[in-house]
């Protein structure tokens, strides 16, 4: 088994927290964008978007983190 570090941001509690911020983060920036009066459609691809912001943070705190094994790539992968 592979250990990516992700399991120990929060004090343990991210595993949880990243599933239930994955469901419903992007019912609620659909939710805000669609009372504010946007199109549904583009409410849809605004909340779509706004799930990756769960991974990218993720990925960010991990490489925050661990800055040793920065092999000077910065590119989030």
């Amino acid at each position: 088994m592979l250990d990516d570090g992700s399991v120990d941001l929060f004090g343990g509690i991210w595993p949880f927290l990243r599933r239930f911020l994955i469901v419903f983060i992007p019912l609620w920036v659909f939710l805000i964008v669609y009372t504010l009066g946007v199109n549904v459609i583009i409410a849809s691809i605004v909340a779509g978007a706004s799930a990756s912001t769960v991974v990218i943070f993720e990925k960010f705190k991990l490489k925050q983190e661990n800055p040793n094994s920065d092999d000077g790539n910065n590119v989030i992968k």
